[in-house]
């Protein structure tokens, strides 16, 4: 049985991935988290009681922990998604970015080369250490364009800077240790079990409580956006036929205004939850001061890893939007048990309640 190693398998994109891994493959899948506010068991559902699933408590900075996971289970490879991921998070409180996206990606590569190191001929030639990173170390886009493979990295606030850090270490292993590596940078994902401080979830969750939806600046900043599965069914492809030390733009062809979002979740809500007093959740929209920073447009051209790997995403924008929706509706528990005290606090001293 073949053994991967998903760091951040807790988190949103993680829990994703690491769903499709135990239904499509017969892998065993070493999940290591360290269990931030934003990881949570609970998102891997079914497959997180599967005896191919094995969950370590383990912070990716812990190299002697790393060693022992290593020894224990000698893994084909890795896919590396823990990372602290939140923008306003980072212009707040930068150091736990360094910490865990630079320092921890170092710490997790030096672990994965000693292991590497060890195997015989054969052995190093199938490992592979997969770096899932963002488009936001490209920086921001014009009105035209779009962020490729190629596009010189240009990163805005400390989140984007510390994955771009991380980045350039990934390939720096490569080249300087010869460690199979692959990088891919994604757009803006959405989808179920999303932490409440991004914006897709966190505008529904307001909407539904009867709250204000606040919406930065004029609302006409723009993302790309990809449906969760879509990303975790690239990132397979990218694990299992990627070249190593090449790198996957992985994008949802689906660019889209803060605004737009906004108005496209009321509208849903307004036919599949409708208010009690019947009028419109568009009522709730209010406009707050921009973040610091706030790149205008992010946009991804994903030809490379259509043309070599076969991909493309299977959700529009608006298909993926209404299963998100219906699934927050579906699954109140699980919004109840990831909205900590920790977090609340957290938005109320930063933002007043906004994120």
């Amino acid at each position: 049985m073949q053994t991967v190693f998903v760091t951040g398998g807790a988190g949103f994109i993680g829990s994703a991935l690491v769903r499709l891994l135990i239904a499509e493959t017969d892998w065993r899948i070493v999940n290591i988290d360290k269990l931030t506010y934003a990881g949570n068991l609970e998102s891997l559902f079914e497959a997180g009681r599967n005896p191919r699933h094995v969950f370590s408590r383990t912070d990716i900075c812990d190299r002697a922990a790393l060693d022992a996971l290593f020894a224990q289970y000698r893994p084909a490879g890795v896919i590396h998604l823990a990372a602290e991921s939140h923008v306003d998070r980072s212009i707040h409180g930068p150091g736990d970015f360094i910490a865990t996206n630079i320092t921890g990606t170092y710490t997790l590569l030096e672990a994965a080369r000693g292991y590497w190191s060890s195997l015989d001929e054969a052995g190093q030639r199938a490992f592979r250490f997969h770096h899932v990173s963002t488009d936001e170390v490209f920086g921001s886009l014009g009105p035209t364009g779009f962020f490729s493979e190629t596009t010189a990295y240009d990163p805005r606030s400390p989140y984007s800077a510390s994955k771009a850090a991380s980045d350039h270490l990934v390939r720096a292993w490569r080249h300087t240790y010869g460690l199979p590596t692959l990088v891919t940078n994604c757009s803006n994902n959405y989808g179920p079990c999303q932490f409440p401080e991004k914006l897709i979830p966190l505008m529904i969750l307001n909407a539904l409580a009867g709250k204000p939806l606040p919406i930065y600046g004029r609302g006409d900043n723009v993302r790309d956006w990809l449906y969760v599965d879509d990303h975790a069914r690239a990132l397979k492809l990218v694990f299992e036929r990627g070249e190593p030390g090449a790198t996957y733009c992985i994008g949802g062809h689906n660019e889209k205004t803060n605004l737009e979002v906004v108005d496209s979740l009321c509208r849903l809500l307004d036919r599949l939850k409708p208010r009690p007093d019947g009028r419109s959740y568009l009522e709730q929209k209010t406009f707050v001061a921009d973040r610091p920073g706030h790149d205008q447009r992010y946009a991804i051209d994903a030809t490379k890893i259509g043309r070599e790997l076969g991909w493309r995403p299977l959700e529009s924008f608006e298909s993926g939007l209404e299963k998100t929706v219906r699934w927050y509706l579906d699954h109140p528990d699980w919004v109840a048990h990831v909205q900590s005290g920790a977090y609340r606090q957290w938005l109320e001293q930063h933002y007043g309640g906004r994120a």
